[in-house]
């Protein structure tokens, strides 16, 4: 009789097992689509999928709101430019702008780029010769002839140091075969470093528009935004940044032609250079059209400032630029400083969905797993500044789950863009509760193992 029972209860308890079974298969996959195991599923980058994946918390924004600051009252910087960009140097993200996306003439300032680009692919020892297009350049010039040849290195300096714009064209013609050729090494920098409102016609910055076969219209030019971002990369992220830090530093340079027949002497025209305690580096510009112009690296305590100006005056207001640069830096030293935003998230666990039960339910918590290094997020902000902290996780998971799978990320929101983003895995593993599990916990229940 007790055998009987217990075959009459095993049969039961199957029926029961594969009953089960049946209801945990008819949930379903809701979380598919977003699979942990898939990391290119689960990104800070995209929108959620569906009604499965939330933003668990969201920080720093909405105290932002609450406290009245949501939308700073910057204070205004009186500036004479038409257009103007305070950036930060280390990062891109631009700190002040007046009328930061317009485009305008960029006279001079365009020789940051020749310099950078000839520094990339040249030689200080190349060998350039002068041609005829060179020598007919207008002033300001370096007034060599024809077929006279200078090393690379030599006319780096009159570029930069006397904005010579002969020696623009036979580092144009040397480095790129001719005007246009270098004219398109600069625009596929410029799209690289990525600047999408330049035009780079010519080496030099003398203004010039250029009519396509089908009818469009280029005009040689940038805005205040781009142009900054060349200065950040030439002096930041170009393999040659200290070579050019060192041409655009030097106070003078004498050189001679390779066969020594004449002496040339150049003058730094950057006077920010010893004005300015900090300054890194610089250029200016100025034709009738673009008015005066001027690009600028300045460090301070730790922090790089980039400034660039458009249409700065014109004529007899040639101080214009340098007034400009100093409140621009000035407002930049006063007001922005360096600060961890970086704090260690405090998130609930996560439902798993016929996952194994253990101690208090199926579930894992969300962990970093970031190193000490990485525990810190320094940021160039303004007292009034918010980051806000967002983390997107799925309100639930489907057994199985691994240890260390991806389940979500933490973003840091500045200003609308993402600044970090860093992801987020599963503490422990919650096997799934399958058939298999059923029919034994089952067989324990009535026979044991």
């Amino acid at each position: 009789m007790v055998k009987k029972n217990r075959i009459r209860g095993l049969m039961v308890g199957i029926t029961i097992g594969f009953a089960f079974w049946g209801r945990v298969q008819a949930v379903p996959k809701t979380l598919e689509a977003i699979s942990p195991r898939n990391p290119y599923r689960v990104s800070a980058f995209t929108e959620p999928a569906g009604p499965y994946r939330e933003i668990v918390y969201t920080e720093g924004e909405e105290r932002a709101k609450e406290e009245g600051k949501d939308k700073k009252d910057e204070e205004k910087v009186s500036l004479h430019s038409l257009s103007a960009v305070l950036m930060d140097g280390d990062t891109g993200r631009i700190l002040y702008e007046k009328d930061g996306q317009v485009f305008r003439s960029m006279a001079s300032t365009t020789k940051i780029m020749t310099c950078i680009l000839a520094l990339e692919n040249g030689t200080p020892r190349d060998i350039c010769t002068v041609s005829e297009t060179a020598a007919a350049q207008p002033k300001v010039r370096l007034g060599a002839r024809k077929d006279t040849q200078f090393y690379l290195e030599d006319l780096l300096y009159s570029l930069m140091l006397e904005s010579h714009n002969d020696s623009a064209v036979a580092i144009a013609e040397q480095i790129g075969g001719s005007v246009e050729g270098f004219s398109a090494m600069m625009n596929q920098k410029a799209k690289e470093i990525g600047c999408e409102n330049t035009c780079f016609l010519t080496p030099n910055g003398l203004d010039k528009t250029y009519t396509a076969p089908g009818g469009e219209e280029y005009i040689h030019g940038t805005t205040a935004e781009d142009l900054a971002a060349i200065m950040r990369y030439c002096i930041k992220d170009s393999p040659k940044r200290e070579e050019f830090l060192e041409i655009t530093r030097t106070a003078s340079h004498t050189f001679t032609d390779v066969e020594k027949k004449g002496t040339f002497s150049c003058v730094n025209h950057n006077a920010l250079l010893s004005m300015m305690e900090g300054l890194l580096s610089g250029k200016t510009g100025f034709t009738d059209k673009a008015g005066y112009s001027y690009v600028a690296a300045l460090e301070d305590d730790g922090r790089t400032y980039i400034i660039a100006l458009l249409g700065c005056g014109w004529p007899p207001h040639k101080t214009y630029k340098w007034a400009d640069a100093r409140a621009l830096f000035g407002y930049g030293k006063e007001r922005y400083h360096y600060r961890d935003v970086y704090q260690e998230p405090k998130l609930q666990e996560i439902p798993v969905e016929n996952g194994i039960e253990e101690g208090n339910g199926a579930s894992v918590k969300p962990v970093s797993r970031l190193g000490e290094k990485d525990r810190h997020l320094r940021l160039l902000l303004a007292e009034d500044e918010k980051v806000e902290r967002q983390a997107e996780l799925p309100k639930l998971l489907e057994a199985p789950v691994k240890e260390g799978e991806l389940i979500g990320h933490i973003r840091y929101i500045l200003d609308g863009k993402t600044i970090r983003s860093y992801p987020l895995f599963a503490d422990r593993s919650v096997e799934r509760r399958d058939w298999e599990y059923c029919f034994w916990q089952v067989w324990d229940k009535f026979f044991g193992r």
